[in-house]
């Protein structure tokens, strides 16, 4: 018994009007009408502090570019085909040439890498037992005034 499935190809969706993020462009408007509002009666109000108006206005309408943001990157149409990723669809045709980069890219990065731990970038003690124990100095001036009444500088050895 078999049955038949019948499968539609994928319509994009047209959006009319402001498109997809409806939200954040009607938060986008609202917060230009509202600056321009307050902006407006800090010009033209005559009150004292004026400029408080006319500042908080140019702000308000500042903070509305976030929402223009919002609104225009939730608007951007990507194709499918540009959304693939490393994770299993990549392109055939660019699957050996990538591959051949990854590869050479992670022998340099290896080698590199293998050649700084084998110059000694990494202290390791006797037979590469792990660090070596050896003394640094460590020197610090300050007034040892709360000891004494006397202002001698003091040099202290900090054994790691």
């Amino acid at each position: 018994m078999s049955t038949s499935v019948q499968v539609e190809a994928a319509m994009e969706r047209r959006y009319g009007g402001v498109g997809r993020c409806k939200c954040s462009f009607w938060f986008a408007v609202a917060h230009d009408v509202l600056g321009v509002l307050i902006m407006m009666v800090g010009v033209f109000g005559g009150l004292a502090i004026h400029d408080l108006f006319i500042y908080a206005g140019a702000i308000v309408i500042f903070l509305s570019l976030i929402w223009w943001v919002f609104w225009y990157s939730g608007n951007i149409d990507v194709p499918p085909e540009e959304l693939e990723d490393d994770v299993g669809l990549i392109k055939l045709r660019n699957k050996g040439l990538g591959r051949a980069a990854r590869r050479v890219s992670s022998q340099l990065s290896g080698g590199i890498r293998n050649s700084l731990r084998k110059n000694g970038s990494t202290r390791e003690g006797p037979a590469g037992k792990g660090p070596s124990d050896s003394e640094t100095s460590v020197f610090t001036i300050f007034d040892s005034g709360m000891a004494s009444s006397s202002t001698q500088f003091v040099r202290e050895t900090l054994s790691i």
